[in-house]
């Protein structure tokens, strides 16, 4: 039996009542529907149908009925059925963030735990870690360099923890979270020997967004891997673009680059060396000096290249405009090539 069934199960047996639900946006076998659009609480005569939330999916309830001791019902049932999950075992404090972490808890429950561990109103970041050895001595290490006792580190896998710090309302919360990640990645360095990779996500202003955060330094982390992005430190805001192009079917991004690239163009994705020339020049803000020292290559040489890329592509990609076309391109390749 589901979960969700099992509780309504209890519920009816508890309370002798007639309780049936169904999916919000799915099937209703069996169970009489509200047939107009409601919020909160409404019958049609005969039912009293309410909405609560399951493990982040909407559900309306059924209650036989529509007196006032069904509206009381249907009032209190959804806080009682979105807690009854967190009920089951009393979670640590680490097992709890980790379930709000990966969106599994209710919104009471990530209510009890801001308040519980006093962290209510506070703004926040969630870094994800790739730890290569030592999980142990890193969580160590994380918890000894926090920058507050209301900062906590959890192990999400065999190679990933997260840490979510809170931040003091004096702080710079745009610059505060990158830096924050290269001194911690610095700070494992010398104390352990080792190198992680760390994924910064979005500076959330309550802790029941803290999932979004969270989402997004793992896909900071994966987008890094795909475009093998140089450094250690890696913030989704670098990724917006690709989001934006990977959320786009895959049919379509085909569909682009067959139309807006020819032969000639296609044959430059294959050429590493050229590609990886052009992303650092990109990488550079387009300057050509820069990029010959991280390149550790001669001016005339990087020029002869770019000089080949306009040839092969038809742009110039040391004109901004043509240089935000050729990253478009070469994302929808990378994310095509995945």
């Amino acid at each position: 039996m589901h979960e969700l069934e099992k509780i309504v199960a209890e519920i009816t047996e508890k309370l002798q009542i007639q309780l049936s639900f169904y999916p919000e946006n799915g099937k209703a076998d069996g169970v009489p529907t509200c047939d107009k659009q409601f919020e909160g609480i409404t019958d049609d005569g005969n039912y009293t149908f309410f909405r609560f939330s399951f493990k982040n999916t909407g559900y309306i309830g059924v209650l036989s009925g529509t007196d006032k001791a069904q509206y009381n019902l249907a009032t209190l049932l959804p806080y009682y059925i979105e807690s009854s999950v967190d009920r089951e075992t009393e979670l640590s404090k680490t097992e709890h963030l980790k379930k709000i972490l990966l969106g599994e808890c209710s919104t009471l429950s990530v209510y009890k735990y801001a308040t519980k561990y006093s962290v209510r109103g506070s703004a926040c970041f969630t870094l994800v870690l790739r730890v290569p050895k030592m999980m142990k001595e890193t969580l160590a290490v994380i918890e000894q360099y926090g920058g507050n006792t209301l900062d906590t580190a959890v192990q999400m896998s065999e190679e990933t923890c997260a840490l979510v710090k809170f931040l003091d309302r004096s702080e710079n919360e745009y610059q505060s979270s990158v830096d924050y990640a290269e001194f911690l990645a610095q700070s494992l360095k010398e104390e352990l020997g080792i190198d992680v990779a760390v994924g910064v996500g979005s500076t959330v202003h309550e802790l029941k967004d803290v999932a979004q955060s969270y989402m997004r330094a793992e896909n900071a982390l994966r987008y890094a891997d795909v475009f093998e992005a140089k450094g250690n430190v890696h913030s989704y805001r670098e990724f917006i673009l690709v989001k934006m192009l990977e959320d786009v079917p895959e049919t379509k991004l085909n569909e682009y680059l067959t139309d807006l690239t020819d032969e000639s163009f296609r044959e430059l994705f294959d050429d590493e060396e050229m590609l990886s020339t052009a992303e650092e020049f990109l990488r550079s803000s387009l300057n050509v000096s820069e990029t010959s020292r991280n390149l550790y290559m001669h001016r005339n040489t990087l020029l002869y290249r770019l000089d080949k890329i306009e040839k092969a592509t038809g742009l110039n990609i040391r004109s901004f405009s043509d240089a935000v076309s050729f990253r478009v391109m070469t994302v929808i390749h990378r994310l095509l090539g995945k």
